[in-house]
């Protein structure tokens, strides 16, 4: 297998803060409205405890990324060297098609620029060397960034209840679940 970068979220460790979403906001500067990270509590049906559990949800960077196929302009780039989903922004006509085609939300509408973006996993970051911004300020190692080739596979999953199955995509994110609390009788 080629080096796929992915990001890996345990939710065992997440305790929903948010640091990773502001991380990359305050990177990124990205215009009100306009979010690549978002942290989602899981819902009761999923995880119906009193102890809460959260996926913290970007850019999948995708095997085969729905919107790099539908991009007319190809705004959009893979890269050779870590399987990173890159898109560029100036190529960007704002047509939209590829908004509507991924089925995990991660372009988003940049109503400023009148043009899509999305998470492009900090690949400056990464050429420099450096963990992406939201990996970096991850108080509890809850998002990590590894590499698909080299992971060492233990009880991770690609999709957890509630996510989107997608297997001609092959999203590269994985999830550690969280775990059934434990009951204490006093």
């Amino acid at each position: 297998m080629k080096k796929q970068y992915a990001f890996l979220v345990d939710t065992e460790r997440c305790i929903g803060c948010f640091t990773c979403a502001m991380a990359c906001r305050n990177y990124y500067h990205q215009v009100e409205g306009v979010v690549w990270r978002q942290v989602y509590p899981l819902s009761e049906e999923i995880y119906p405890h009193r102890e809460r559990a959260f996926l913290s949800l970007a850019c999948n960077h995708c095997e085969n990324p729905a919107c790099l196929n539908v991009c007319p302009v190809e705004a959009y780039t893979k890269r050779e060297e870590d399987g990173v989903v890159v898109h560029h922004q100036e190529k960007c006509i704002g047509c939209g098609n590829c908004i509507r085609s991924c089925p995990y939300g991660a372009p988003k509408y940049n109503p400023v620029e009148k043009r899509a973006e999305k998470c492009s996993l900090c690949h400056e970051r990464l050429d420099a060397g450096l963990n992406p911004a939201c990996v970096q300020a991850c108080p509890t190692d809850a998002l990590q960034l590894i590499d698909l080739a080299e992971f060492e596979r233990t009880n991770e999953v690609q999709y957890p209840a509630g996510y989107p199955r997608m297997e001609e995509l092959n999203p590269s994110t994985r999830f550690v679940l969280p775990k059934t609390p434990k009951m204490v009788r006093r």
